[in-house]
């Protein structure tokens, strides 16, 4: 099917911008050095590490190093750059006097039904349907100015510290059911660790009942108090660093080196010693699940900084184009390569494939990561020698667009 001269469209890949998806292809590939611990463990061993699993040796090194440079750094990149990408989609339809609103909010709704998909018949962690509904919020902040939505964005990340900050002063005056309801959430015991990992390891259906949990609490709970506000204002935070040329690598290679220097300066200090006030306080939940917490929740933010700085040196920089390619290359197909990561992971962790839940240690984690970052690297820039998009983005843009959508590359110049 053609589409009409004033149907929108997708931007040509061809016209996209290498800086973006330079970051989205580090990303996607950094966001999998937590999520590996999502699919291999229990879920109380993503925010506790003590709660599972031997925390010894090579085991701890793994956890810590995966802490600092990993856990939300990541994550907050990607939630930037989807700020970003509403940004430069809704910008571009309103200059080819087009309106934007239609477009981006069907492209919402078709997210929502991908990431509902992926959340509760595949993986409890989806992060897809948060972004569907904070990205159709977000749309809402893109004609403020730079300055203003920097600000609104972080108040608006400050409001989950806040919470968690009134929930730990709180506890105080909790009843004793629910601080140990809360406790066995935070450590279970050996009956809740047995049942988690029979329900894993058994068949897809047999999943269910735990999958259906999790995910349900991550969508509603999880959301309220953490996600909406942290996800929600680092796009809100991205549309400034998309307008403000951070994001498209538009300012000097002095300015993304002081980014650098500053962010992990600052960010991997902060983020070190609140692992260190963990450890001596136990990893309690008293004091690790809120209180404890707020060191990497700040940190974070400033490691993304760095993150970003160094990735856009190397952008201007010029070097090592081989690697550039296969990265872009990478952020081109972001969303496929997330999918695929839940495939294979969930293929490789739970019943209906190998079944190795909970068996492997987190040293074996960190090389399933490296095999898959290898994998990603070589097979993205493959596929997209001969196929304009990667096969979910094709997906998307063709429901989005009402348009099936020229694959081939061959179709595109016919």
């Amino acid at each position: 099917m053609e589409m009409l001269p004033d149907q929108p469209a997708p931007i040509d890949p061809d016209q996209r911008l290498e800086s973006l998806d330079l970051l989205r292809g580090v990303a996607v590939l950094g966001i999998l050095i937590m999520n590996i611990q999502s699919f291999a463990m229990i879920q109380a061993a993503y925010f506790n590490p003590t709660a599972y699993g031997d925390l010894s040796g090579i085991n701890r090194w793994v956890w810590i190093m995966s802490h600092v440079f990993g856990d939300q750094k990541f994550l907050s990149i990607f939630s930037m750059l989807f700020g970003a990408g509403v940004l430069l989609m809704s910008g571009r339809l309103e200059r080819q006097g087009q309106r934007p609103a239609p477009l981006h909010y069907r492209r919402m709704a078709w997210l929502l039904v991908i990431g509902l998909c992926h959340g509760y018949l595949l993986w409890h962690g989806d992060i897809l349907v948060s972004y569907a509904i904070l990205g159709s919020v977000a749309y809402l902040f893109r004609k403020l100015r730079p300055r203003t939505l920097l600000i609104t964005g972080l108040v608006v990340i400050a409001v989950s510290s806040v919470l968690s900050l009134l929930g730990a002063w709180s506890m105080q005056f909790w009843d004793a059911a629910a601080l140990e309801q809360n406790r066995q959430w935070w450590a279970p015991g050996a009956e809740a660790v047995a049942r988690e990992l029979a329900a894993f390891r058994g068949g897809w259906l047999a999943q269910m009942s735990e999958r259906l949990r999790a995910t349900l609490f991550f969508q509603t709970v999880g959301f309220f108090f953490f996600t909406s506000w942290r996800a929600g204002g680092l796009m809100i935070v991205g549309l400034a660093l998309m307008k403000w040329g951070v994001l498209s690598g538009e300012r000097s290679a002095r300015w993304y080196r002081w980014l650098l220097v500053t962010g992990f300066g600052l960010g991997i200090p902060v983020v070190t010693y609140g692992v260190v006030a963990n450890f001596e306080a136990g990893w309690t939940l008293e004091y690790s699940w809120m209180l404890g917490s707020q060191y990497n929740y700040w940190g974070s933010l400033a490691i993304a900084g760095g993150i970003i700085g160094a990735v856009m040196l190397l952008h201007r920089s010029g070097a090592l184009s081989a690697l550039r390619n296969a990265l872009s290359a990478t952020g081109r197909m972001a969303f496929s390569n997330y999918l695929l990561q839940t495939l294979v992971c969930a293929t490789l962790f739970y019943g209906h494939g190998l079944g190795l839940f909970g068996s492997v240690e987190r040293w074996g984690q960190i090389l399933i990561v490296a095999g898959l970052w290898i994998v990603a690297l070589v097979v993205s820039p493959l596929w997209l020698g001969k196929f304009r998009y990667g096969p979910v983005e094709w997906l998307w843009r063709s429901l989005t667009y009402w348009s099936l959508q020229p694959m081939r590359r061959a179709e595109a110049s016919a």
